[in-house]
Parts: C-alpha cells; sequence; structure tokens
C-alpha cells in the first residue's frame, strides 16, 4: 500500500506540466490586457494571444531543460523556490526577446511594462504552487498534535533541523517536537525552527518534567561514541524512550530524518573495550584455534571474531549439533563470499569424553584453545549439581591435559564473577576450573594458561535481556528476583573482544579481571526496557518481585582492586595476584565421586570441601 502510494505522488508532478502553461500563458495575457485595456486588446487579440502562448510554450520547454519537472513536489523547499525563481527569471527574457518579433505589437515602453508585471506574477506564482503541498501539511501537523508522541530533540543544530522537518512534512510521523535541548548558552531561552531551546543537557530531568516529555531524540551527528554516551548516561534517568540519529562515524546521517532506537548496551552507558586489531590477526594468522562450546552466546562470537584473523585451521566443538551447524553454516557462507583461506573444521562431542578430547587435539594440533563449553544457568545447575561438575571441573581438566600432553601454545579459560566468593554450584564449578588452569599453568613447560573472569552478558543465552523482551510482548508482568539485586554487564563482543585480548597478554597463570564500571540495578533495567518500547512501567507492563533463586546472589563481586592488582596495556583490565596453587590430581580424584552420588546435598557438601569460598546457601 506504501510502495502504491510512493508511485502515485512520484507521478503527481507531471501534472504541473498543463499547470505551468496554462498559468503562465494566462499571467502573461492579463499583463498584456491590463497595459491594452479591453478595447485595445480586442484590436490585438491575436498578436496577445500569441504573446500569452509564446510565453507558455516557452515556459515549458526551459523547465523541462532545467529537469524542473524531476523534482519531488514533496521535498519542495528554498532552494528548489529560488532555482525555479531564477529559471522564471531566465524565461521571461527569452520570452521578451520572442515577442519582438511578432508584429503589430504595442510601442516598445509599453511592451516592457506587460513584460515586468507578467515576469513579477509568474516569479512569485508557480514555485508557490509547488510549495502549497508543503504549506497544507506543515499547517495540518501544527495543527494536529493529538495522539502523537511529545518529543524533546537533543541538538538545536543542522541535525536537529532535519528532525523537526521530518516531523512537519511527514504525516505519519508519530513525533511533535515540544522543543530542543541544547548546551548552547547562545541558543537557551531561544526559538529555533520556531521550537523553543531548553538547557543545558545536564537539566534534562527537569526539562522532561516541565514539557511532559515522552520520547528524546538526540539530533547530534558530529560527535564520537564517547560524547554520545555521557548524552545518554544523563539522558537515561528521565522517564522517557530514548533515539539518536546516525552519528557521521557511522557512515552519515539519514537525510528523512529516521531515529534509530538505542540498543541496551548504549542504554547501559558502558565503554566498550578496545580490541587491539593488529597484535590478534598478527598472533592467530594461519595458526590453528580450537573453540570448544562453539555454538554458545560467546563460542559463536569467538568463532566470528577469531575468523577474521584467517587462522589457518579453525576447529568448531560442541556436544549441542543444532547452534554448532548454525555457526558452520554461517561462516562457510563467509568463506564463499570473502574467498576466506580458513578451513573450518566442525565436530560434535563432549569436553568431560577425555578420548575424545585428546584424539581431537592430537590430531589437529591446535597452537590456541579457546575454552567456552560450560554450564552456565545457575538455577538449572543448582538442581543438577553434578553435571555442572562434569562439565565445568572435568571438561576443563581433560582440556588442560591435553593442551599439557600435546603442546598448545596457549589455553584461555572463559570464567566469571560469580566464581568470586561463590554461592551456586555454577560459581563454585567456574571457581575449581581457574584453579585447575593456574595449576597447569604452574606445571607446564609448553602450555600458557589464562583465565578471563567477567560479569553478565547482554543477550547471551539465558540473560536476563531475552527473558525481559519475552515478558513483554507477552504484556507482562516483568519478573525480577529483587528490587535490590545488581548485575554487572556487557555486551557479546564486548566480552569476546576481551577474551582474546587477554590471550595477546597471557604469560601463563593470570586471571583476567575487567574493570566493568559500575553495576546495574535489574529494577532500573526492566524500567528502562519497558520505557523503550513506549510503554509505561507499573501502568502498561508490571513488575513483579520474586525472590531470590537457589544460589543466587544480591550482589556479584569481581574483587577488582586497582591498587593492589597489576594493570594491563588495556586501561580496562587487570591481573589477580597468582595464588600458590597445590597439586589437584587428589581433588580430580576425589571430585569424581559425585557421579555416584544420589543427593545434591552430598553433591554440594563435597563440592564445598574441595573449594573452600563456596558456601552452599540453605
Amino acid at each position: 500500500m506504501k510502495s502504491r502510494k510512493k508511485a502515485i505522488a512520484s507521478r503527481l508532478h507531471l501534472l504541473f506540466i498543463p499547470f505551468d502553461f496554462l498559468a503562465t500563458s494566462a499571467l502573461a495575457l492579463l499583463a498584456f490586457i491590463a497595459e491594452e485595456g479591453i478595447t485595445n486588446f480586442s484590436n490585438n487579440f491575436l498578436p496577445g494571444l500569441i504573446y500569452s502562448l509564446t510565453i507558455g510554450l516557452i515556459t515549458i520547454a526551459v523547465f523541462a531543460i532545467f529537469k524542473v519537472y524531476k523534482i519531488i513536489t514533496y521535498n519542495f523547499g528554498l532552494y528548489e523556490a529560488l532555482k525555479m525563481a531564477i529559471i522564471t527569471f531566465i524565461i521571461q527574457i527569452l520570452g521578451f526577446v520572442a515577442i519582438l518579433t511578432i508584429p503589430y505589437l504595442p510601442e516598445f515602453g509599453k511592451i516592457i511594462y506587460s513584460w515586468f508585471l507578467s515576469a513579477t506574477l509568474l516569479i512569485l506564482v508557480l514555485p508557490f504552487s509547488r510549495l502549497a503541498t508543503r504549506i497544507y501539511i506543515l499547517i495540518r501537523n501544527l495543527r494536529s498534535s493529538k495522539g502523537k508522541t511529545k518529543t524533546l530533540v537533543i541538538g538545536a543544530g543542522s541535525a536537529g533541523k532535519v528532525v523537526i522537518d521530518e516531523t512537519r512534512r511527514n504525516y505519519e510521523n508519530k513525533n511533535y517536537i515540544v522543543g530542543f535541548v541544547d548546551d548552547d548558552k547562545n541558543k537557551i531561552g531561544k526559538s529555533y525552527a520556531g521550537v523553543h531551546v531548553y538547557g543545558p543537557i545536564s537539566n534534562i530531568v527537569d526539562i522532561v518534567n516541565k514539557t511532559k516529555a515522552e520520547e528524546v531524540i538526540i539530533a547530534i551527528a558530529n560527535i564520537d561514541y564517547e560524547a554520545l554516551h555521557d548524552i545518554i548516561v544523563k539522558v537515561r534517568n528521565a522517564p522517557v524512550r530514548i533515539k539518536r540519529l546516525p552519528l557521521l562515524i557511522e557512515g552519515g546521517m539519514d537525510t528523512n530524518g529516521k531515529a534509530l532506537n538505542i540498543s541496551i548496551d548504549e542504554l547501559l552507558g558502558r565503554q566498550q573495550v578496545q580490541l587491539n586489531n593488529s597484535e590478534l590477526n598478527t598472533e592467530l594468522k594461519d595458526q590453528v584455534v580450537l573453540v570448544t562450546g562453539a555454538g554458545g552466546s560467546i563460542g559463536s562470537e569467538l568463532v566470528r571474531q577469531i575468523f577474521n584473523t584467517k587462522p589457518s585451521k579453525l576447529i568448531l566443538f560442541d556436544i549441542y549439533e543444532n547452534s554448532t551447524y548454525e555457526i558452520q553454516q554461517e561462516l562457510i557462507r563467509r568463506k564463499r563470499r570473502e574467498n576466506h583461506p580458513t578451513e573450518i573444521i566442525t565436530l560434535i562431542g563432549s569436553t568431560y569424553n577425555e578420548k575424545r578430547v585428546n584424539s581431537i587435539i592430537k590430531k589437529y594440533k591446535p597452537n590456541y584453545i579457546y575454552h567456552a563449553a560450560a554450564y552456565k544457568h545457575v538455577p538449572l545447575m543448582e538442581d543438577s549439581p553434578a553435571e555442572a561438575i562434569r562439565t565445568n571441573v572435568i571438561g576443563t581438566y581433560n582440556v588442560a591435559k591435553a593442551a599439557d600432553k600435546y603442546g598448545v601454545k596457549k589455553m584461555v579459560l572463559v570464567s566469571t564473577d560469580k566464581a568470586v566468593r561463590p554461592t551456586n554450584v555454577m560459581g563454585a564449578t567456574k571457581r575449581f576450573a581457574e584453579t585447575i588452569i593456574q595449576y597447569f599453568a604452574d606445571k607446564s613447560k609448553t602450555t600458557a594458561y589464562v583465565a578471563v573472569r567477567f560479569g553478565n552478558v547482554l543477550g547471551s543465552n539465558g540473560s536476563v535481556i531475552p527473558l525481559f523482551e519475552k515478558q513483554i510482548k507477552e504484556g507482562g508482568p516483568i519478573t525480577i528476583t529483587d528490587k535490590n539485586i545488581i548485575r554487572y554487564f556487557m555486551t557479546i563482543p564486548e566480552a569476546v573482544s576481551l577474551i582474546l585480548q587477554c590471550g595477546l597478554f597471557a604469560t601463563g597463570g593470570e586471571i583476567f579481571i575487567l574493570d566493568m564500571g559500575k553495576p546495574v540495578k535489574i529494577i532500573d533495567l526492566a524500567e528502562k526496557m519497558i520505557r523503550q518500547l513506549g510503554l509505561v512501567p507499573y501502568k502498561d507492563i508490571q513488575i513483579e518481585e520474586i525472590g531470590l533463586r537457589p544460589g543466587e546472589k544480591l550482589y556479584e563481586e569481581l574483587l577488582l582492586d586497582k591498587e593492589k592488582q597489576a594493570k594491563t596495556e588495556n586501561e580496562k583490565i587487570y591481573v589477580e595476584q597468582k595464588e600458590k596453587i597445590f597439586p589437584i590430581e587428589e581433588e580430580i580424584s576425589e571430585i569424581v565421586k559425585v557421579f555416584d552420588m544420589e543427593e545434591n546435598s552430598d553433591i554440594k557438601a563435597l563440592l564445598s570441601k574441595i573449594i573452600s569460598t563456596y558456601k552452599v546457601s540453605s
């Protein structure tokens, strides 16, 4: 339907051809009559008619030459109006020269007068006929704010003008601009494009309350991500939905003023860790790289980013066939499209199958192993602790042992903030995995072992973001465990960038920790997600508190002490001080006893005995 309307609109400008001919001829004839009078005009009817029709024909011809009929009337503005006025003036000059050849015309002085009168009228009438549609739409949109979203535009500049022009000319646009917001003292308190300018941006919460705005559009195209981040931090405390125009550094700004939705990671306002691509490309290029858990949210992104470095072989290893097949097919399509040199090897199996792990590492001899295979869902692992131990502990031990046996250059373990003073099985098993890594780092003479510890990942399998999105789409309620619960967050690409960057810094035995900034209250995140979808928390979508689940903490810890922990080349990454690790062979022999235990309480008790920082929750 929309495409049909556009097709019709694209042909409407052709109606101006007969209009221009008739209007130009009629005005020229009226000017001639005004000069000659009715009596004299009747005596010079034929020359006057020839004069008028000549002007009309010249107008059509010259407009066609200058492509006036290709101008889209919907976007007709000041530039087009001036262009038409100049062309119309040129037409009148040509017309004047032409009519001097017509016999029986009045004396020269009278011709000048009628020519000047008709030229003036045409210069006004022809451009105005094109502007009439724009003026009608503008008046209609200015008069009607019913059913539209009250909107503040941050940035009283050229990008802001694009936004307000779009709202005025496009009747289908649902924004009603109630004000601009700017930091420029010369603009604050004045009017821009007919709209009041408020400021500064730091007062955005008060301005939102004053104007009763429901949405904010950030319209400053020529800024970098850091400046955009600062503005979002100021705006996100206001009870509004936030959008922004594309930045120039993202490839330019839409001329139609179309705003982008602010993503959740932008809304959280974290500055992302920057990956040292040049060093990474040098290190992994032409190498053999194995990724365990390659079908998971972290594993698949690891695979994508490692693929970019052009290793000679990239081995995808996972127990779950469906998601592994999807990432495999994605890479195969890229390989064909980009003529990519990397050989993709996809293998199904479990890391707790020691023979399978050994056979793979022995056969393909990977230089690097990124170990992302793990069970990560806290409540589920509370009910299946033996399986958490089987994969997170025994699986890690098998991979680490084989890496040492077959001379792998580096092994990087994907860990979690839940490994710090764990209160759940998942966290305790990941702490055990960190211990395994540090043990082999001390033991091995060929392999550098490291772990990377970070918080929750936005959009990953099992995270709150997709859960909240689904609950909102279903009409609510959003369920949170506790109104005071807080979590650290990062994006999937950022988490993977951290893992790869830490692999560059690794010498052996380190636990790398990301400075993740301030943690986020889950209830604030839920409210922001509701607003971003144009709904009102507690009115359109309820938020209900259901209590902490088994093994959950109110506060996650990364134990980041900048004064005690070593800093890396990346200012966001720190290294935890190494602990003395004793041989763990005895603990591994003891922990396998859980597979014969029937009671979860007994399994957790044994795990707590081995991992002293793990306190079993009641």
